[in-house]
């Protein structure tokens, strides 16, 4: 089997190419050769023992992603994009990023099954930054998909996008609708949703962090470990049971940031606790008023798809994956 993982470099980029690295297979199939690809040159999973191709490329310039489908890779996970805070400041880079390079992708997959047939499995990252408010708590899977920031509205384009192609049979895409991953390891990114992690990661390691908005907003959470999860099963799941909806809300756990900042004095006592450092920030917190609290996430459990059920979980997988198991 043939992987394309294309945003390999970030952060679930290399938690999912090192995690089909330790597992050997996907599915059922052993993973014979990698192609892990993004705008600057990715690292090779430590272990993998078939072929490893790393690429530095930018989807969304003209021919790359003809170029980069050229192996005919089985499976396709599509994890490239600019981050919220940023497609935000920058719609022309937004636009351009995260749905003119999805396009291009879908385009010559499309090219590709009407000359040879070839037909891979998509497995397209999407978020619930593709509803906006007034919104419902929680949300169903009949909700209506009414973005309010021009991220969100990116990727609600490139589902309805994936929806066609798959409908047309170009490909078999599925559309993994992402919690906020939390806690992210590593720096701060220019994502606005960053805080949600920074006040937990920051106080774990004895720093301060800044928390911009009030206690009492409420968000959907889920940790890396399980957004690879999510990867990883969109793109063994039996896509007849999905139907033609082919985009799913992922579970998760619904809190507000006070329920966060209560499971790290749990975990990690008062000390902790002070170093998160409270600066209203206007920007976010008017962003903050149109983002998913919660859902019901009902299909995607049905078909399989699991999430903590605690904050105190969400924090003991970091201490885990990224601190060695301990403080």
């Amino acid at each position: 089997m043939h992987i394309l993982i294309i945003g390999a470099a970030g952060m679930l980029g290399r938690k999912l190419a090192q995690r089909l690295t330790n597992d050997g297979t996907l599915g059922d199939r052993p993973i014979a050769a990698m192609t892990l690809v993004d705008v600057v040159t990715p690292e090779t999973p430590e272990g993998f023992r078939g072929k490893v191709t790393l690429e530095t490329a930018d989807l969304s310039s003209p021919g790359e992603a003809a170029r980069l489908i050229t192996g005919r890779p089985d499976v396709i996970f599509h994890l490239a994009a600019i981050v919220s805070g940023e497609a935000e400041l920058d719609f022309d880079k937004g636009y351009r990023i995260n749905l003119d390079g999805t396009r291009y992708l879908f385009d010559a997959i499309r090219i590709a099954n009407g000359e040879s047939g070839y037909k891979p499995r998509v497995v397209f990252a999407s978020s619930i930054a593709v509803f906006g408010a007034p919104l419902a708590y929680p949300i169903s899977d009949e909700f209506h998909t009414t973005p309010l920031t021009s991220y969100g509205t990116q990727k609600a384009i490139c589902e309805l996008l994936l929806s066609d192609y798959s409908r047309r049979g170009f490909f078999e895409g599925i559309g993994i609708r992402l919690p906020t991953v939390c806690i992210r390891p590593g720096k701060p990114n220019k994502a606005a949703s960053g805080f949600f992690s920074n006040i937990l990661r920051e106080p774990l390691v004895g720093q301060e962090a800044v928390l911009p908005v009030s206690d009492d907003v409420r968000h959907w959470h889920a940790s890396p470990r399980s957004a690879v999860g999510f990867l990883i099963h969109g793109a063994t799941i039996d896509v007849v049971k999905v139907g033609p909806r082919r985009n799913l809300s992922m579970p998760g756990l619904s809190a507000t940031v006070g329920q966060q900042i209560e499971a790290l004095r749990r975990i990690a006592g008062e000390k902790a606790v002070a170093l998160i450092r409270r600066e209203p920030d206007e920007m976010i917190m008017r962003m903050c008023a149109g983002w998913a609290p919660g859902f019901e996430a009902k299909r995607a459990t049905a078909l399989g798809f699991k999430a903590e059920q605690s904050f105190d979980e969400i924090i003991r997988v970091h201490i885990e994956d990224e601190l060695g198991g301990r403080l």
